[in-house]
């Protein structure tokens, strides 16, 4: 099974989540990166200063095997996005819960509604 590292939260749509204050950092998990194989092509649609709500896509990514929608963890504004996964897509494979993140976000409230590490991979568990 994939490692889960502890200081993250998690989504059951296998997003992480890297909370610190009211930014949060956004990638794919490592068992995301499993079930797709290699990575070809990660497409971040969303904008710097763009609003989005949680649970709605702000971009895809494609593998060998498939493409799947990239969903927002929680609501907020888009602070950043990593570019270098334009050119780069391997990064996900390579690093998902470091080089490969994916866009940052500033949320308004309290980050509520993830899942633990620990939930996350009873989650996990039962796929």
């Amino acid at each position: 099974m994939s490692t889960v590292p502890a200081d993250l939260q998690y989504t059951k749509d296998h997003e992480w989540a890297r909370v610190e204050g009211h930014k949060v950092t956004v990638g794919v998990t490592a068992f995301a990166v499993e079930q797709l194989g290699d990575i070809t092509l990660v497409s971040l649609d969303a904008k710097v200063g763009q609003k989005i709500e949680a649970g709605k896509a702000f971009g895809t990514i494609e593998s060998v095997k498939t493409l799947s929608d990239l969903y927002a963890p929680l609501s907020g504004t888009i602070v950043a996005i990593n570019g270098a996964l334009d050119s780069a897509p391997e990064l996900v494979n390579d690093d998902c819960y470091g080089k490969a993140w994916m866009i940052v976000l500033e949320v308004d409230a309290d980050v509520t509604g993830l899942l633990s590490a620990a939930d996350y991979e009873a989650h996990l568990a039962k796929q």
